[in-house]
C-alpha cells in the first residue's frame, strides 16, 4: 500500500444521459433515459433527474417508462459517446502513462507514475485540474476519487458523485469502509453478497470480525483470502495500462420471440458479419466461434467450435455459426442471439480454411455497434432513431424526438443554441437527412486557471 493518495479513479457523471442533455438544450435539467426503446430494451444510463423516480441502469425499459412516463427516452449514440470518451482519456494520459480504462466513462490513473502527484496536496491539485479540464474540453462533469489503492479510489469516486472530488487519506481507510455494505468490495456480487448475508455478515467490519478462516470456509480459499485482504483495506493491485482482449462478440435481444427457423438463421449470419467487423476493427482474428441462444423460457445455451487456426474471414465465421445453430432446438422461440470469437490472435491462417467456400466477402459500415438497444428491422425506425441527429435543408441541425405512422418529429437546436422549435415531416422527406453529432464544445481549450472547487472534500475518521 502507498503512503499517499496517488491513485485516481474517474467516473463521468451519468455519462450517456449527460452527453445527451449537453447536446440538446431542451433536455437540460429534465429526466433523460438512454437505452433500448423496444419492449425488451434495458436502460443504459439515466440522468440524475430520472433517478429521482427510481430509474437506474440495467432496469427493463418497460419498468422505467412506468416509473418516469414523462422522461425523454433516447436510443444510444455510441459513436458520439466514444468520441467524447477519447477526449477524456487523452486528458488522463496527459497525467500519466499508466491509465487503465474500465469503460467509456471510467478509468484508473497512477498519478505517481506520471509525476503528476507525490503527496496528498499534489494529488488533490491534479484531481481538481482534471475535473476543470474535462469540463472545459467536453462540457461534462466527472467525479474523482483519490486514494492509496484502486479499491479505495473507486469507493472515493462513488462518494464524490455527482460532480465532486473525494480524497481518502492513508490511515483512515479502515474506519471509512468498516460500516459500509460488503457489496462495495471488488468481487462481491449479488450471489456472494447473499451468501455472506445468510452467514450474518452484512458490513465490511463484520467480515473482519468473522476472521480469515471463516471467510475461507464460506467462500473457498482464493476468494476468502482475497476478500479478507480487501476488508482490511489491503489492495496491492496496480494500474494496468493495457488489458488483453479475450473475446469479441455481439448479440441482439428481439422485441418479439423469433419462431421461424429461416429468420433465426438469417439473424445468426448477420450477427456473424457484425462480429467480424468488430474483430477486424481491432486488428484481431480468432480460433473459437461461439453461438449464444436464449430461448423463449429464458434458458440460455452456448455452443462453440474451435478451428484449426485463427481467422477473420466472415465466410468462415458464418459457416461455423450456422453449424453450431444446427445443434440447437429453436422451435419454442428465440428471444436473444449472439455470436462471438475467442482464442484471439493478431494474425490469420487463411490457407488452413478450405472449408470456407466462395470469395472473401468485404463488409460495409456497421449500422448499430452495441447490442444494448438495437431496434427491430423496420427501416423508418432505424433511420429515424429517437435522439439521433438529422439535418434539414431549410431548418438546419436537429434531433429526432420520435417517429411513426409515416411521420418523424424533429426538434431543431444545437448544443450552443436556445431550446429549439419542433416540426413534423414525412419519413421520406427528401430535405431531411441523417447527420453527424455536433461537438459539445466548439473550441477545445485547456483550463486556464482553477477556481476553488466546491465539490472537493476529504474523509477523515
Amino acid at each position: 500500500m502507498r503512503n499517499a493518495p496517488t491513485i485516481l479513479h474517474l467516473d463521468m457523471d451519468a455519462f450517456f444521459a449527460s452527453a445527451e442533455q449537453a447536446s440538446k438544450p431542451s433536455l437540460r435539467g429534465k429526466a433523460v433515459v438512454v437505452g433500448g426503446l423496444g419492449p425488451r430494451g434495458v436502460v443504459a444510463t439515466a440522468s440524475y433527474e430520472a433517478r429521482v423516480f427510481g430509474v437506474h441502469s440495467a432496469m427493463p425499459m418497460a419498468q422505467a417508462r412506468r416509473l418516469a412516463p414523462n422522461a425523454a427516452y433516447l436510443v444510444p449514440r455510441f459513436g458520439f459517446y466514444r468520441a467524447i470518451s477519447e477526449q477524456v482519456m487523452g486528458l488522463l494520459r496527459d497525467l500519466s502513462p499508466l491509465v487503465e480504462p474500465l469503460s467509456l466513462d471510467e478509468a484508473f490513473v497512477d498519478l505517481e507514475a506520471g509525476g503528476a502527484a507525490w503527496d496528498e496536496e499534489s494529488a488533490r491539485l491534479a484531481g481538481a485540474k482534471l475535473r476543470a479540464d474535462i469540463r472545459a474540453v467536453t462540457g461534462l462533469t466527472g467525479s474523482v476519487g483519490l486514494a492509496a489503492s484502486k479499491m479505495l479510489a473507486k469507493i472515493a469516486s462513488e462518494q464524490a458523485k455527482p460532480d465532486g472530488l473525494v480524497v481518502i487519506e492513508p490511515g483512515t481507510e479502515r474506519a471509512l469502509i468498516g460500516p459500509m455494505s460488503v457489496r462495495i468490495l471488488p468481487g462481491v456480487g449479488p450471489a456472494t453478497g447473499d451468501h455472506l448475508r445468510r452467514a450474518g455478515i452484512h458490513t465490511v467490519e463484520e467480515i473482519v470480525e468473522a476472521g480469515e478462516d471463516e471467510l475461507v470456509r464460506l467462500l473457498g480459499k482464493a476468494h476468502g483470502h482475497g476478500l479478507y485482504a480487501m476488508a482490511m483495506a489491503y489492495d496491492e493491485r496496480s494500474v494496468v495500462a493495457e488489458r488483453e482482449t479475450k473475446s469479441v462478440s455481439v448479440e441482439d435481444t428481439y422485441d418479439v420471440d423469433i419462431h421461424d427457423r429461416m429468420r433465426v438463421g438469417f439473424e445468426v449470419q448477420r450477427l456473424a458479419d457484425r462480429c467480424v467487423r468488430r474483430l477486424r476493427g481491432a486488428g484481431l482474428s480468432g480460433r473459437t466461434i461461439v453461438l449464444k441462444v436464449r430461448r423463449y423460457d429464458f434458458s440460455t445455451l452456448t455452443r462453440s467450435e474451435t478451428l484449426r487456426g485463427p481467422t477473420d474471414d466472415p465466410a468462415v465465421v458464418r459457416e461455423a455459426a450456422a453449424r453450431l445453430l444446427e445443434s440447437v432446438d429453436t422451435t419454442g422461440g428465440v428471444r436473444l442471439l449472439g455470436v462471438g470469437v475467442s482464442g484471439l490472435a493478431d494474425y490469420t491462417q487463411e490457407d488452413l480454411f478450405a472449408q470456407a467456400a466462395g470469395e472473401r466477402v468485404e463488409l460495409g459500415e456497421e449500422v448499430a455497434e452495441e447490442a444494448v438497444a438495437e431496434e427491430g428491422p423496420v427501416v423508418a425506425e432505424r433511420r429515424w432513431a429517437s435522439g439521433h441527429d438529422v439535418r434539414h435543408a431549410e431548418f438546419g441541425h436537429g434531433w429526432v424526438q420520435g417517429s411513426g405512422l409515416g411521420r418523424v418529429t424533429v426538434r431543431f437546436e444545437t448544443p450552443d443554441s436556445e431550446p429549439g422549435r419542433v416540426r413534423t415531416f414525412s419519413v421520406d422527406d427528401p430535405a431531411l437527412a441523417v447527420a453527424e453529432p455536433l461537438p459539445l464544445v466548439r473550441v477545445e481549450c485547456g483550463a486556464a486557471g482553477l477556481r476553488p472547487d466546491p465539490g472537493s472534500h476529504s474523509h477523515r475518521p
